[in-house]
């Protein structure tokens, strides 16, 4: 149900306001609407003392709007005959209402607008920031020249775990008929160290049956 004022420049119209706003912050519901911005722009002027509710609601719109526009005002007032001045929910205001092209709040300076973009840039992003990643090359060395070199990259590869990825690998001759595997891997650096990768996974068992040590030739960040 709409909410109606009238006189809101004469005495009677503000005691009207004044009583409407008693135990209320504002004109309806709960938070600044445009019907605080239409009953505001019709009081000509701040309400004198004998009127402490609309005086408060008046003090507090004043200074939401001083920090919308903050341009200086020299003071302007703009004569009219007295009409009466409707406060209604945003949901039984027509579409076509000439009162919906004058939103007050509508024009932003270019601080609220970059701060509205900081705010929502600060929504989008993520809540941690991404892990970074390395490449490591690894050297993984049998007990002899008696180990079963595929079974021993079977087991290297076995191992798995969030964050680490397995990749191109070779033999490569050590001596004496003895070879290693030299294999390749990404780890991402929060989820995969690559010490505890070595002691606890691959030179531990079942996997020691295999693997003698296991040496990093490079690390490198990607």
């Amino acid at each position: 149900m709409a909410i109606t004022f009238t006189d809101l420049h004469a005495e009677s119209g503000l005691k009207s306001l004044d009583q409407h706003l008693s135990g209320k912050s504002y004109i309806s519901g709960d938070q600044l609407s445009k019907d605080d911005i239409k009953v505001y722009a019709a009081v000509s002027e701040k309400p004198g003392a004998a009127f402490p509710n609309a005086s408060k609601w008046y003090d507090f719109l004043s200074s939401q709007l001083a920090a919308s526009f903050p341009g200086k005002a020299v003071g302007v007032r703009v004569g009219s005959k007295a009409a009466a001045v409707e406060a209604a929910p945003a949901k039984d205001t027509p579409a076509g209402d000439d009162d919906d092209d004058l939103d007050l709040f509508g024009d932003e300076t270019e601080e609220e607008k970059k701060a509205a973009e900081e705010r929502e840039a600060a929504k989008k992003k993520p809540s941690k920031k991404e892990s970074g990643k390395s490449s490591v090359l690894l050297d993984v060395k049998p007990w002899d020249d008696e180990t079963d070199m595929k079974k021993l990259e079977e087991a290297v590869r076995s191992v798995e775990m969030p964050g680490l990825f397995w990749g191109a690998s070779k033999l490569v001759a050590v001596g004496y008929g003895i070879k290693k595997l030299q294999i390749m891997l990404t780890i991402v650096d929060d989820l995969v160290s690559v010490d505890t990768l070595i002691e606890d996974y691959l030179t531990a068992e079942p996997r020691n049956e295999y693997i003698q040590s296991c040496d990093i030739v490079a690390f490198n960040k990607i």
